[in-house]
């Protein structure tokens, strides 16, 4: 992708209203931008970065054996009225009346719904068990919104359900799924501690959450004997039969005996995955994008772009590795040197390919490691192979 052709509206200055590291460098890098309180546009490199994300945890989620589907995000309020959960949520709960007078909610989470769909589907023990999951916007009414993606009004969310035959067959996708969340979130780049936690509304006996250790973290956890700031990015819930029980889900045992359904929940916060990485991975010029995580790979700067010499031998090598499959993005900005580094640094694209008059002159190209600040200076074709062994290694 040419800068030139994408919208990447960066900021010099730190907006006021942005109270966390992480909301700074998302409003600055041109990641996202705010259309009211708690509702959030994502510009071309969030999407990116959140895309990256989800195929992370789509790839986990195929590991274990769950199959992807997509529930509504208008939800019959009765269903919820079913469970007592309705109260539960509160003010909390986005409600409307429909043109027909039906009461309708914005779906805050989406166990109800799952539950509904699988109880009028699954009827025997020979169907289970069962491992479902979406990826799908949730609505909660925050009475502060906060720290940017941290605590959002609409945000993007990974739930999962898992539905057996017994507390054994619950036990073993309880450990499944917690060990694709630390999958998950080792390849996003963080470093998390996993918290035995309270159920709270979601219900049942047991339950974990991944907390990820930050300085503008909302929560806070003892870590060492010391409390320190953090934020919740994962949340596992070995529900048993509450919901099953309260809304009739069944299945026909071995013995021809109708028995609820054995249930589990498995959430991960993916928009606020995004803010999470940018706390863990960020110095004082910007963020440092895990590999994996990363909206582009390499970021080529050209510092003279009015030279077609140079901008020439920087779109051939653009091309070069766009053709061995490198996402690439290339700043072809007419812009000063200093303005394009600050950038490319702000931005935190892992490897800068640097491509000006010594290129042209030495038929070499500088190369900048974006974590370690490491300049490497490579002929043309020894750098491809640098790239790779970056990338790939």
């Amino acid at each position: 992708m040419l800068w030139s052709k994408t919208f990447i509206p960066t900021l010099k200055e730190t907006p006021q209203e942005a109270e966390s590291t992480s909301h700074q460098l998302l409003l600055r890098a041109g990641l996202v931008r705010m259309l009211m309180a708690g509702a959030y546009s994502y510009l071309p490199l969030g999407l990116k970065v959140l895309e990256n994300i989800q195929k992370i945890i789509r790839q986990e989620m195929d590991s274990i054996g769950a199959a992807e589907l997509l529930l509504p995000a208008l939800q019959p309020l009765e269903l919820w009225q079913s469970t007592g959960r309705d109260k539960d949520l509160g003010e909390v709960m986005l409600k409307i009346i429909d043109r027909r007078g039906r009461k309708i909610c914005l779906g805050p989470t989406h166990e109800e719904a799952i539950t509904d769909l699988v109880k009028s589907n699954v009827s025997s023990y020979k169907q289970l068990p069962l491992l479902l999951y979406q990826i799908q916007t949730k609505f909660r009414d925050e009475l502060r919104p906060r720290f940017g993606l941290i605590r959002a009004c609409e945000f993007i969310m990974k739930d999962a359900y898992s539905f057996d035959r017994d507390e054994a067959g619950l036990d073993k996708n309880y450990q499944a799924m917690l060990q694709a969340y630390l999958r998950i979130f080792a390849r996003c780049g963080l470093k998390v501690v996993t918290t035995e936690a309270d159920s709270g509304v979601m219900g049942g006996k047991v339950s974990h959450e991944f907390m990820v250790p930050a300085k503008d973290g909302e929560d806070v956890i003892t870590m060492e004997k010391e409390k320190v700031n953090a934020i919740e990015v994962g949340h596992i819930f070995k529900l048993g039969t509450k919901y099953s029980a309260a809304q009739g889900a069944q299945f026909l045992d071995a013995k021809g005996k109708l028995q609820p359904m054995i249930m589990g929940c498995y959430g991960i916060g993916i928009s606020r995955l995004i803010s999470a990485v940018i706390e863990q991975n960020n110095d004082q010029n910007g963020i440092i994008w895990p590999k994996e995580v990363t909206p582009y790979q390499v970021l080529i700067l050209v510092l003279d772009s009015g030279d077609k010499n140079i901008i020439d031998m920087a779109l051939g090598f653009y091309q070069e590795l766009k053709q061995l499959g490198v996402e690439t993005l290339l700043d072809d900005r007419d812009e000063r040197p200093g303005v394009k580094f600050k950038d490319a640094d702000l931005l935190g694209i892992p490897l800068q390919v640097i491509v000006g008059k010594n290129a042209l002159k030495e038929g070499a190209l500088e190369l900048k490691i974006r974590r370690t600040q490491e300049k490497i200076i490579k002929p043309k074709e020894e750098a491809i192979k640098e790239i790779n062994r970056f990338i790939h290694g």
